[in-house]
């Protein structure tokens, strides 16, 4: 079974690199692909999403997860939106009428994304922890 050291349990370097430092470059990355590629930025925000999720496991339950995954989610967009316009390209992907809310955006979904992570990690302990007292 996959059992994540916690975040909580990793050093404060480590937690600096995995929660703003790996989601920051994950969106600079994103943020030059939205104005070359379409389809490029969304392998990387599918990516993205799927890490936010798995990050999850890395907490003791669904509220842990979505304090990870509202940071997360912010350093990414923000990350994101800055990138892109310092790049200077059209973006080949709608940043809608209003491109600051993407951030906001990005920061709900990797909340709830590392939340349901966090709850599924929680739940998937209880099972293993019921499992071993039955035995």
């Amino acid at each position: 079974m996959y059992n994540p050291v916690l975040f909580r349990d990793r050093s404060r370097a480590a937690q600096i690199l995995i929660g703003g430092v790996v989601p920051s470059a994950i969106g600079a990355l994103a943020g030059v692909l939205i104005g070359a590629s379409a389809p490029a930025y969304w392998v990387v925000a599918l990516l993205a999403a799927v890490g936010a999720f798995v990050a999850g496991f890395e907490h003791l339950d669904g509220w842990g997860g979505a304090d990870r995954g509202f940071f997360g989610g912010a350093f990414y967009g923000a990350a994101l939106l800055v990138v892109h316009a310092l790049v200077g390209t059209h973006a080949k992907v709608s940043l809608g009428s209003f491109p600051p809310l993407l951030a906001v955006v990005t920061t709900l979904v990797g909340m709830l994304l590392s939340a349901g992570g966090g709850r599924l990690a929680r739940a998937r302990r209880s099972d293993v922890s019921s499992a071993g007292v039955q035995a």
